[in-house]
């Protein structure tokens, strides 16, 4: 690794509003041990997890102040933006998910501090890539957490209920976009006995979805891309309005819809007009995953929880926060493994710090922004 990538201290922050926390004690002793990295923490950081600064004292890393550590770390994690212009280490390097492409604003501050900046959400959805992929973690999760979510919202039950006063029918639950989020979604819901219908632009998606014991919905004349790494892509004025129909007839008949499409760096698709709404039956439940983005229904408002004539709409991105210990768990196996990997790499244009990559030195380094 060049001297530019070889951090010797690292500095772990707390991320104000999200109880998340990007490195466990757990890894904070592999990072001292294995990877013979200085560690300092700041007081507190797994106070939203009920662990003691001391079980970092114990892991080998120091307590030091929020100052100090951006003072004279060589590295500095958190979950998402916690910096504010403070006096920085010259050539710090920031680790964290920051979104960039969607919030290009917030790198100004990086920019003008002349810091280096990887983000990683930004990583190639690729084989050697998989131990690092924050998003499959945290979508996996926020796509369980929707159903739980959905499932306390709705008035009724998710599983057909037989008793001697009679029969209750399953719920219907509606799944927009089968990327990892929303086959998690599916899987749970099943598991709670619900019938499932799902929907996305990929037609290689409905593989997945009937293997999992849901119908797939498809709209016909959509556009794929190889080169989109996975992702769904923009699609034609005509498909986007066959598709809000098809929508529209199945969101009829559903109890609960559960959005997750997203487009990277774009404003979310909007599958969720305001008159399908208004045709939902009382007592049904949406769950806007893609709201930070704009969300995919007409009517969601970011971490807001609305009632719009009977039906509630939840929009929220970041449900895997709400089981912040499950979600920390597997941050933290993700940091680990980005750092490893980190100090292992010794080559210009490395497949996965290359494209992480946002600013060198306050410099742009990734092409969305040169």
């Amino acid at each position: 690794m060049s001297e530019n990538h070889q951090p010797k201290i690292i500095g772990i922050l707390k991320t104000p509003n999200d109880p998340r926390v990007c490195l466990l004690p757990k890894e904070v002793k592999r990072l001292t041990k294995e990877l013979k990295y200085i560690v300092h923490f700041e007081p507190g950081l797994g106070d939203s997890l009920q662990i003691e600064d001391n079980q970092y004292i114990e892991a080998g890393a120091s307590c030091v102040s929020r100052e100090d550590i951006f003072k004279t770390s060589d590295l500095i994690t958190s979950v998402n933006h916690t910096f504010n212009g403070e006096t920085l280490k010259q050539g710090s390097h920031f680790i964290g998910i920051f979104n960039p492409l969607f919030h290009s604003s917030k790198l100004n501050i990086y920019k003008e501090h002349a810091a280096s900046v990887y983000s990683l959400d930004l990583l190639p959805r690729t084989t050697l890539a998989q131990s690092m992929d924050v998003l499959s973690s945290m979508a996996s999760l926020s796509g369980y957490r929707a159903v739980i979510k959905s499932a306390d919202f709705f008035n009724g039950i998710f599983p057909m209920f037989t008793t001697a006063a009679g029969t209750l029918t399953p719920a219907k639950v509606l799944i927009l976009g089968a990327g990892v989020a929303g086959l998690q979604a599916i899987a749970t819901a099943r598991r709670l006995g619900a019938v499932v219908e799902a929907f996305d632009v990929r037609t290689s998606a409905g593989e997945e979805v009937r293997s999992l014991g849901a119908t797939f919905v498809e709209v016909e004349g959509h556009t794929e891309s190889a080169s989109a790494g996975g992702y769904a892509v923009e699609q034609t004025e005509e498909y986007k309005q066959k598709q809000k129909e098809l929508i529209h007839q199945h969101i009829l008949s559903a109890n609960v819809v559960i959005s997750t499409a997203n487009i990277p760096g774009r404003k979310a698709p909007l599958l969720i007009e305001t008159r399908s709404v208004e045709a939902m039956q009382a007592g049904s439940v949406i769950i806007d995953l893609a709201a930070e983005q704009g969300g995919n229904c007409e009517l969601s408002k970011n971490n807001q929880v609305i009632n719009h004539k009977g039906v509630t709409i939840l929009g929220n991105s970041n449900l895997a926060a709400e089981i912040s210990n499950a979600a920390s768990r597997l941050l933290s196996n993700n940091y680990f493994s980005f750092l490893k990997y980190m100090d292992k790499a010794n080559k210009e244009n490395d497949p996965l710090l290359t494209p992480s990559q946002v600013l060198s030195k306050g410099e742009w380094t990734h092409p969305h922004f040169k």
